[in-house]
């Protein structure tokens, strides 16, 4: 049956090797232009692929800088904290140098007659007299007439007499007027950066060998009645400015402020500086005054 289909001619046999041509060259144009067709596709996707990997890549190294940044700011931040809490021995060098021409011890006598010692810081001062802050246990007895004297006194320097001006018993604070002009007064925090639970504060009192000494704490927690911290109150530190880490007044130590009705222990409690405002002191867009 094969036979029939195999020219018996040489023109036969041409034209069945010239259609035999033709059909081997349109299943290679055919199959040239399927590869030509995936050819176009995956190059199409690898240029997508490629085109998005680098969007890809861009996306992912501003991720990477973002992070970064972030931690960073991250290590910034603690670093800024393990400043404010590990004071060393130059930060309380500094801070005390500061403040010590400020502070004062006060010296006077109680009700029994036994002396009684704290410190005062001044708050106010003009070409005429300054004014100090202290604690009113500690000249109780120089509110009323007659009196003890209260003096103020520095290494050396010469005593100076004070006299009671205003005081406070709820919040354990008295304002101490002296005849001495243009005494320096210390900075107070500002009303809008109040201390915060964990800051480090430092008591300044005026009882040391170069006019002040330097207690340190930490704030255990803030509200409207005052500021606890455990730094340590020596009777001579009663009345004592507490600093921030900038050497601004926060409150004012005391060894008898009890707002909650008991008596503290190792964590004290102490009037906000700005409390001062209410009763001793007037305080004029924030300026410390004389009050009464």
């Amino acid at each position: 049956m094969l036979r029939r289909w195999i020219p018996k001619t040489a023109l036969g046999l041409a034209a069945l090797l010239f259609v035999t041509a033709l059909a081997t060259a349109f299943s290679g144009a055919v199959l040239y232009a399927y590869y030509e067709s995936r050819q176009e596709k995956t190059v199409d996707k690898v240029d997508t692929f490629v085109g998005g990997f680098a969007d890809q890549l861009d996306a992912a190294k501003k991720i990477v800088q973002a992070e970064g940044d972030r931690a960073k700011q991250d290590i910034r931040n603690q670093l800024d904290e393990l400043q404010r809490f590990a004071a060393s021995g130059s930060t309380l060098t500094d801070l005390l140098n500061k403040a010590q021409p400020s502070v004062f011890l006060v010296s006077t006598l109680d009700q029994n007659g036994a002396p009684s010692v704290g410190t005062a810081f001044v708050v106010f001062a003009d070409a005429d007299q300054s004014f100090l802050l202290t604690s009113y246990t500690t000249v109780q007895a120089a509110t009323q007439q007659p009196g003890p004297p209260v003096t103020l006194r520095k290494q050396g320097q010469d005593d100076v007499e004070a006299t009671v001006f205003t005081w406070d018993p709820d919040h354990d604070l008295a304002l101490l007027r002296v005849a001495t002009p243009n005494l320096p007064a210390l900075p107070w925090a500002a009303p809008d950066a109040p201390p915060k639970i964990g800051d480090r504060v430092f008591l300044i009192s005026g009882l040391g060998s170069t006019g002040a000494a330097i207690t340190q704490g930490f704030v255990a927690d803030v509200s409207a009645d005052g500021l606890q911290h455990d730094a340590p109150v020596g009777m001579q530190f009663q009345g004592a400015p507490v600093l921030n880490s900038d050497g601004e007044v926060v409150a004012v130590a005391s060894r008898t402020y009890s707002p909650l009705g008991f008596q503290p222990d190792s964590v004290w409690f102490a009037p906000l500086v700005r409390t001062s405002c209410d009763t001793v002191l007037r305080c004029p867009e924030g300026n410390p005054q004389p009050g009464g």
